[in-house]
């Protein structure tokens, strides 16, 4: 029992340090990167938005590299689930969610595009839907990573077309930070990912090992959970003032960042072999963007009771896994 609560207080310490090390780098990558001159809606789209997945990114590679390939696979699921379904839900119930037609036509698809590709690589043989015992190659990897740069491709284009977007996260940092600050800012960040990541996923592996519960399940309760605080903070202050489109951007940017650059890039370093991730877990990432999706067509909003919805299915979901344990 002391170990246990000594390796609960170790997963706090860790989640702290995944976020304050995430919020510092993007702060000092933002600064350096407009102290280059660089766009602020590029600024946003790729080094902010980068920052906001960081957490994902080095839990889920450190997770692999220490052999537990089921937390940094769960991690992504688990991360991808809370935020459609509770992020978007509990945004919407404290401010119905206006979409642009823009976002619903074009940016959401690519999301929905990821998922089913996700689902796609993890099932090695198409005889079963069982997904133990398959696995996300090298090759895999790649793939995703390669679609990875066409999104940004696309992402990039489309900025250009739009003169008045711009990310919130860039527009806080003050344009006359000194570089030395600046850089300063981006090694402690790094650093405490680093350090926080390591941190947590040994805590983890350990409550798991100790409780008999799979890596899978804690990747995609525990982890996945942690890893989607910034995340939950940024839409629900959006949604409350306002800045739908903020909060739903923040969510589909999210999303395809953790399918195609955070598992694409840690397959490629480490194949993930798959034992504790279900065909449930991925279809309920799958229907949960779609559900998204399907009500942003509605006059393109997400009304309160839609958010709700996607609430009470989070809690659903989160019931199933406990009766499975």
């Amino acid at each position: 029992m002391p170990y246990l609560l000594l390796d609960c207080i170790y997963i706090i310490i860790g989640v702290a340090l995944v976020l304050w090390g995430a919020d510092r780098l993007t702060e000092g990558a933002a600064a350096l990167a407009r102290r280059m001159r660089v766009p602020e809606i590029v600024i946003g789209l790729t080094i902010v938005a980068a920052g906001t997945s960081a957490p994902e990114l080095f839990v889920s590679m450190v997770s692999a590299l220490k052999g537990s390939t089921d937390m940094a696979v769960g991690n992504v699921v688990g991360s991808n689930i809370f935020n459609t379904l509770l992020i978007v839900g509990c945004a919407a119930m404290v401010a119905p969610m206006h979409i642009s037609v823009s976002t619903v036509r074009k940016d959401m698809p690519f999301a929905v595009f990821a998922a089913l590709l996700m689902l796609v690589l993890c099932l090695d043989d198409f005889s079963s839907i069982s997904l133990t015992g398959n696995s996300i190659s090298r090759f895999d990897g790649l793939l995703l990573l390669a679609g990875f740069v066409l999104f940004m491709v696309y992402t990039l284009k489309m900025a250009r077309k739009k003169t008045a977007d711009a990310a919130p996260a860039a527009e806080s940092v003050a344009a006359d930070v000194p570089a030395w600050r600046s850089l300063c800012l981006v090694v402690l960040g790094l650093t405490c990912l680093v350090l926080g990541g390591n941190l947590f996923v040994d805590a983890a592996s350990s409550i798991a090992s100790s409780l008999g519960v799979s890596d899978g399940v804690i990747g995609l309760t525990v982890v996945a959970g942690g890893t989607s605080l910034p995340e939950l903070a940024t839409s629900v202050v959006a949604a409350r003032k306002g800045q739908s489109a903020i909060a739903i951007g923040n969510v589909i940017g999210s999303n395809v960042f953790n399918i195609l650059l955070i598992l694409g890039l840690t397959a490629t370093i480490c194949p993930l072999q798959i034992s504790g991730i279900t065909t449930v877990d991925i279809a309920t990432m799958m229907v949960s963007v779609v559900l998204v999706w399907l009500f942003s067509f509605t006059r393109y909003t997400v009304e309160r009771w839609e958010g709700a919805l996607l609430t009470l299915l989070f809690a659903g979901y989160m019931a199933w896994l406990l009766y499975h344990l």
